[in-house]
């Protein structure tokens, strides 16, 4: 029973995921993705559902379009194949079914926001607004231990990136700054420090070797949400583990 469900939990991932890459995609360009069919950028062929399948049709069709063969971006199945994986995670983490819920809305707005940020440098705010919702009226339904956390998690999440601005205003964005208030709402006060000292890291080292093989130059404008995500998710996941592991470094 338990592998079926995770199954079921990793395929709807993987369909969730591939809507999530057209979302990412379209929303900022103020596309419609609700009734426009997808259709390859190229020869504009309209693709068919068999082309749609998530993984598999990037598999069979050996990344490319159907008719012109134009190269599909590996971030299709690499999101619809992570997303899946993620959803299959929260199921197994999660204590409740609220905290499912939670856990799945989590998720689904930090690959959104891993996708405009990577494609379009824009966390875009109808997203935020609309995720912030959606936490805030789960967390009423299980709040954090204490309630305030939530609180407490936001305005702290909101000041570390306000105060960095302050400091540096080509260093981050103000789309970074409501990220971080939003995802405080469902972290709290020690998790999402911990968030925003793994995004610092992780985009230290990740930087570092972008600039070793020039995929990245210098000075140059790039993205920090997706960092912010990873730093989220490790912290969302393991955020205790890893406050239990600092702490014991120093005692």
């Amino acid at each position: 029973m338990e592998i079926y469900t995770s199954f079921i939990f990793f395929l709807f991932g993987t369909i969730f995921g591939s809507f999530f890459m057209v979302v990412g995609i379209r929303l900022p360009q103020k596309i419609s993705f609700s009734n426009e069919r997808s259709k390859c950028p190229a020869c504009h062929y309209q693709l068919a559902w068999y082309d749609n399948i998530p993984i598999l049709s990037y598999l069979l069709l050996k990344g490319h379009c159907r008719k012109c063969r134009y190269s599909i971006s590996y971030l299709y199945p690499l999101t619809e194949a992570t997303t899946g994986f993620l959803f299959t995670l929260c199921y197994w983490h999660a204590a409740t079914p609220t905290e499912v819920l939670l856990s799945l809305l989590f998720i689904s707005l930090l690959i959104l926001i891993i996708i405009t940020d990577l494609y379009y440098m824009v966390i875009p705010n109808k997203l935020l607004a609309l995720f912030l919702f959606a936490f805030i009226l789960v967390r009423l339904i299980e709040p954090l231990n204490p309630w305030w956390d939530s609180v407490a998690g936001a305005l702290t999440g909101f000041l570390i990136i306000f105060i960095v601005i302050l400091w540096n205003k080509e260093a981050m964005g103000a789309g970074d700054m409501k990220l971080m208030a939003v995802l405080g709402v469902v972290l709290g006060f020690s998790h999402i420090i911990t968030t925003f000292l793994l995004a610092c890291i992780s985009g230290a080292v990740i930087g570092i070797v972008l600039l070793r093989f020039s995929i990245i130059q210098r000075n140059k404008p790039f993205p920090f949400g997706p960092f912010i995500a990873l730093g989220a998710l490790l912290s969302y996941f393991s955020g205790d583990i890893l406050i239990h592991w600092y702490l014991n470094l120093f005692t």
